[in-house]
């Protein structure tokens, strides 16, 4: 299976550099994949998370506030005005709290909080 390389981006620096197989991100306009070789694009991204997936089926999760993602052919480039990682392993109501925290400013939608919340915690109890 190919890879393509993702970096994630903040204001504080890189907080993600690696190969991957597929990344699902939350489009302005809806959730979207990219998997290598990928035709290049540039799209805002909304508040929600990014789901990696990685060469050995491992699954790894960033929430962002807002940001734009560059794909290329073979990189997807990802400058986030906030982000956080979810661990599968950690506290996960404090992963919840924080992810609370990074939404807090940019919405009010507990729609969309709640369904962000309800990922975060289907995916980190497996």
């Amino acid at each position: 299976m190919d890879l393509t390389k993702l970096e994630i981006v903040t204001p504080r620096g890189i907080i993600f550099d690696k190969d991957v197989k597929t990344v699902t991100l939350p489009g302005a306009e809806g959730e979207f994949g990219v998997l290598a070789q990928h035709a290049a694009l540039v799209s805002m991204l909304s508040h929600g998370v990014i789901d990696i997936e990685h060469n050995d089926g491992k699954r790894e999760m960033v929430a962002i506030d807002w940001g734009y993602v560059k794909v290329d052919e073979n990189k997807i480039s990802i400058l986030a005005n906030g982000a956080k990682s979810i661990s599968p392993d950690g506290d996960i109501s404090k992963t919840l709290a924080d992810v609370d925290k990074l939404f807090l400013d940019i919405t009010d939608d507990n729609a969309t909080l709640a369904a962000t919340r309800a990922r975060i915690e289907k995916i980190t109890r497996g």
